[in-house]
């Protein structure tokens, strides 16, 4: 939530999941009114959390459930293999498989952009990384490969001037990059909230640049995908979860109605949550705000072929 309030995840912060499925009488009109999404254990996800809690799902004849998925790519696997119906990720698994010709991917809800200190490279006291141009050559965690936390970190280092080339990229888990860092593992680190704020309260970490700056100020961070055959099929039960999360969206500005799925999720404690400074949270899709993100991962690589992102977003229900 940046102007709005700011929530994230790309990737992002915890918001693990108990079992969340919901039960809904169906409202007869929908081709499917059970359908399963994975999601992960992001602040990203808050929307989907309070559309699930608060039965707006329930209220559009949905009946929902959550499937956990640990990263991005395993949320995107499940998709493909047939497991889920929509997968949450950062927007990065979804292009690098339309790149690849991996799966036929829609695009069917927004979830989040990275606000103002949202999303940072941290490091501790005793590293050697002093500011932003002491990261060339350097050990820093990350989430996992090709995802939003090194493409982030990739597009900061070059509106710096700063080359990544020969950077060592460490996949850390988010709760464990404070332990990687206090053990000298790694030099830096990407973290999100709240993590961001555990961390510091942790290890006594300090921000060393803000990834939400320059190319990538308000950059899109993730989203909810499908597979074409899915959206084409079933238009109802797409417009459906989409006034659903239309409606989180719009509640999620609501700081107070939040904080306590950051508690109830995240397994945070109600101090850490009322720091944490969240991402912005989004929901329908902009083809030439989304449009950002491949031509991002376009020139840093990730990627070999230009994407265009309009054919590849749903038709975006009317609340």
């Amino acid at each position: 939530m940046a102007a709005v309030v700011s929530v994230s995840v790309s990737g992002c912060g915890l918001l693990g999941g108990e079992d969340s499925s919901s039960s809904s009488g169906g409202s007869g009109n929908l081709e499917k009114s059970k359908i399963k999404v994975a999601t992960m254990s992001t602040i990203d996800t808050a929307s989907l959390r309070l559309a699930q809690d608060g039965g707006y799902f329930k209220a559009e004849g949905l009946d929902v459930e959550l499937v956990e998925a640990a990263t991005g790519q395993i949320s995107l696997t499940k998709l493909i293999g047939g497991e889920v119906d929509v997968a949450y990720a950062s927007y990065t698994p979804f292009f690098i498989a339309m790149s690849k010709g991996t799966a036929d991917i829609k695009l069917v809800s927004d979830a989040s952009s990275a606000g103002p200190k949202s999303t940072m490279v941290v490091t501790v006291p005793t590293s050697s990384v002093k500011n932003v141009n002491d990261l060339a050559g350097k050990k820093i965690g990350i989430f996992a490969p090709n995802t939003v936390s090194d493409t982030l970190t990739k597009s900061v280092m070059k509106d710096h001037g700063v080359d990544f080339s020969k950077v060592q990229w460490v996949p850390v888990q988010p709760p464990n990059m404070a332990a990687a860092l206090k053990n000298g593992d790694i030099d830096a680190g990407f973290l999100t909230e709240p993590f961001i704020t555990q961390a510091a309260k942790q290890a006594g970490t300090t921000p060393i640049v803000d990834t939400a700056t320059g190319a990538t100020q308000d950059f899109p961070t993730a989203g909810y995908g499908s597979l074409g055959k899915f959206v084409s099929e079933n238009p109802k039960t797409v417009a459906a979860f989409q006034r659903a999360m239309q409606k989180a969206t719009r509640d999620a500005a609501d700081r107070s109605k939040i904080e306590p799925l950051l508690v109830k999720y995240a397994k945070i404690d109600q101090d850490t949550a009322a720091l944490t400074t969240l991402l912005t949270f989004q929901s329908t899709l902009d083809p030439r705000r989304i449009q950002r993100v491949p031509d991002l991962l376009l020139q840093m690589g990730a990627i070999q072929t230009k994407i265009d992102v309009g054919p590849m977003i749903a038709t975006q229900a009317t609340s």
